[in-house]
Formats: C-alpha cells, sequence, structure tokens
C-alpha cells in the first residue's frame, strides 16, 4: 500500500520562499514586505485573525492572485507569472470542492485523468489513496451521501494522489463539528507527516496551529510578527499581539511601573510593589519608556492564587470563575485590571472571595508599551 507515501525525502515536495512579497487592493495593503523560507517536508500553519493577509499569502503562492511586488519560489523556480496549473501544487479548501455528479472513486480519479494516465495506474493509485484516507468503502458513492467528515477525507485524499511539489489548505476544518476536527487534526498531522510533502496551512484556530505546526508564522495587519516552532513562540512571545493571541486562555497583559525596590528592581501593580528577579530585572534597566510604564506578561498557568497574603503577592477579588471539569479558570480584579489563573478543578474560589495571586518573575515578561515589542 505504502508506495504512495515513501520514506521522508523522497518524491516531488520541494522548499517555498516568500521574498518581500507585497500585495496591495487599491489603498489598502494586505500584505506588507512577507519574507518567510518554508524548508523541504516542513508543515508551516499560517496563523492569525480574520484580514491579517494569511490566505492572500497562501492565494499568491497558489497563483489565484497576483503579487504586487516581491518574488515566491518553488523549490529554484520563480512563480510570479506562472499560472496555477503550472506551480505543481494541491490546494485542500473548506469548502471541500467536490464534483457532486461524479462518485468519489471519480473525484479522486479526475486528476489523473486530467494528466491522462493510465486506467490500471489511476485504479492502482486510487485504491492507494483511499487507504490512506480510509475511504475504501466510500468509493462508490457521491458527495451528497457522505458527512462532513467523509467529505473532508475526499478532499484531502484528491490533493494527496496528485502527488504535489507543496500541499495548500485553507482552514480545511472548520466546517467540521468540534469532536470530529479534533479526530480529523490527528490524522492530518499523521498524514503529513508520512508523504513528507511541504505544506503550508492556513487557521485563525490556535489549537490547530499548536498542534499540527513544525512552525508557526503569525500575521496581524498584513504583516509577519514571528515564526518558529509552536512551544517556542508560546514561551517567548515577541509582541504583545503575539502574547494576547497566542494562548487559550491567552497571556496575562497588566499595565505596571517599573521601579526600585531599596535599589533592587521591582514591578508596582497597583500599590503592591512585586521583587522582578534577575531576568525581569535584566529586562527592567534594558527599557527605554518615558517614565517607568511597562506592560507584564503572565502566561494564566503561572499564576499561583493564595488565601491569606504572601511576599510578592497581589490583592485581588474573584470576579468569575469558570468550571471545565479537569481544570478551573478564575478571574481576578485586581485595581481595575483582569488576571486569569489557569488552576486545578478543586481550587477553592468563588465570585466575591478575597485573594491574592502571585507569578514566577522567571517566567514572566516584560513589553516595552511604545514599540509593544517583548524586552530581552
Amino acid at each position: 500500500m505504502m508506495r504512495l507515501l515513501g520514506s521522508r525525502g523522497e518524491g516531488r515536495s520541494a522548499p517555498v520562499s516568500f521574498e518581500r512579497v507585497c500585495k496591495r487592493f487599491g489603498a489598502v495593503t494586505a500584505v506588507d514586505d512577507l519574507s518567510l523560507e518554508v524548508p523541504n517536508g516542513e508543515m508551516l500553519v499560517l496563523l492569525g485573525p480574520s484580514g491579517c493577509g494569511k490566505t492572500t499569502s497562501l492565494r499568491m503562492l497558489a497563483g489565484l492572485e497576483s503579487i504586487t511586488g516581491g518574488t515566491i519560489r518553488i523549490g529554484e523556480t520563480v512563480v510570479n507569472a506562472l499560472p496555477p496549473r503550472a506551480r505543481d501544487i494541491a490546494m485542500v479548501f473548506q469548502s471541500y470542492a467536490l464534483y457532486s455528479h461524479l462518485t468519489v472513486y471519480e473525484n479522486l480519479a479526475y486528476p489523473l485523468r486530467v494528466r491522462k494516465l493510465s486506467k490500471a495506474e489511476i485504479d492502482h493509485r486510487v485504491r492507494d489513496v483511499a487507504q490512506v484516507v480510509q475511504i475504501e468503502e466510500l468509493l462508490d458513492r457521491k458527495p451528497r451521501a457522505l458527512s462532513g467528515g467523509q467529505r473532508q477525507r475526499v478532499a484531502l485524499g484528491r490533493a494527496i494522489i496528485r502527488r504535489p511539489a507543496v500541499f495548500l489548505m485553507d482552514e480545511p476544518l472548520s466546517n467540521l463539528d468540534a469532536k470530529l476536527r479534533l479526530h480529523t487534526r490527528g490524522e492530518l498531522k499523521r498524514f503529513q507527516r508520512e508523504l513528507a510533502t511541504t505544506t503550508i496551512y492556513v487557521t485563525h484556530d490556535q489549537a490547530e496551529a499548536m498542534t499540527l505546526a513544525d512552525r508557526v508564522a503569525i500575521m496581524n495587519g498584513g504583516v509577519l510578527q514571528q515564526v518558529g516552532p509552536p512551544k517556542e513562540v508560546y514561551a517567548r512571545p515577541a509582541s504583545v499581539f503575539v502574547a494576547g493571541f497566542l494562548g487559550s486562555p491567552p497571556m496575562n497583559l497588566l499595565a505596571v511601573e517599573a521601579t526600585s525596590d531599596h535599589g533592587a528592581p521591582s514591578l508596582r501593580i497597583g500599590e503592591t510593589p512585586i521583587p522582578a528577579g534577575d531576568r525581569l530585572g535584566a529586562s527592567i534597566s534594558r527599557l527605554r519608556t518615558n517614565g517607568n510604564a511597562a506592560i507584564l506578561g503572565v502566561r494564566p498557568e503561572d499564576v499561583v492564587l493564595h488565601r491569606t497574603e504572601e511576599p510578592g503577592s497581589v490583592p485581588s477579588e474573584v470576579f468569575v470563575v469558570e468550571d471545565l471539569g479537569n481544570e478551573r479558570l478564575v478571574t481576578l480584579n485586581a485595581a481595575g485590571q483582569y488576571v486569569v489563573a489557569r488552576v486545578h478543578a478543586d481550587a477553592p474560589a468563588e465570585m466575591g472571595d478575597r485573594l491574592w495571586f502571585a507569578f514566577d518573575p522567571g517566567r514572566a515578561h516584560l513589553f516595552d508599551p511604545l514599540t509593544e515589542r517583548r524586552v530581552d
């Protein structure tokens, strides 16, 4: 069966590069000076909110949108002026884009028939791919007789069967319900690893990005914000935007005053001074703002709750508690600023309780309020 899949590094997969690519629609800049390298066989996820430029970037790579400036390469070939059919890409859409009048078998076979492969080769590859995406029993059905998850498997199979240099996926799981999306996400990751084909995947769903990506590229306002392995980007967000976008719930971002307490660098949240420790202290020394204003970033899982005041803890009131079964999200009001703590399921906290929260300064981040970039 696995002649289709082969070992990593086999096949026609190719790297992709964007070199100072921009796209303007009249006076609106949809993508601004995008430079990005996607190595051969990597799954890169373009992540960001609606309108950030991720889908436009994908469509420029596919040849569905012309570029305003810059260079796009697939392998060594500049594809700026090539039509989509000449780019050796396969695209999977949110809408599945299946031919409703054809059976599953015929949908899978269609791109091979266009290439005039022999009937024997077509039949072998259709059944091979059907086994890979586990739709062997659906080959005689038409799309209207399939569930959403089955249709998405067919769409993936039709992309796989072409053995392209690059897979392009535009939110392919967004039409599935939550349980099926989770299951299909895992299968998609397995397929991509086995196929070892360069894949660029567009989504606004950070859970998809974190679980699927070899690297994630976060965009906002048409500008690339940060690129790196998901864990690295999560642990060291480059900007306030990345910190506030990645994570569920996202990083707490608090307005603080960077100051000195008896000669040692510290942070003040409201009226409460907090020792900064060595790493945050070094960041404070590099802060270049008017006055002492700064933005403190703390992940919810790094917030610790206390029933009584402890050294370095901040007084607060419980604003709301969300029970999620295996854990609780406790939102605190601290001098008009809201802080979310991710705590274990039986942590005592009820709305209106007075609690103190603390955090490890070695795991927190400081951001410049003017540039909104992390201060290292």
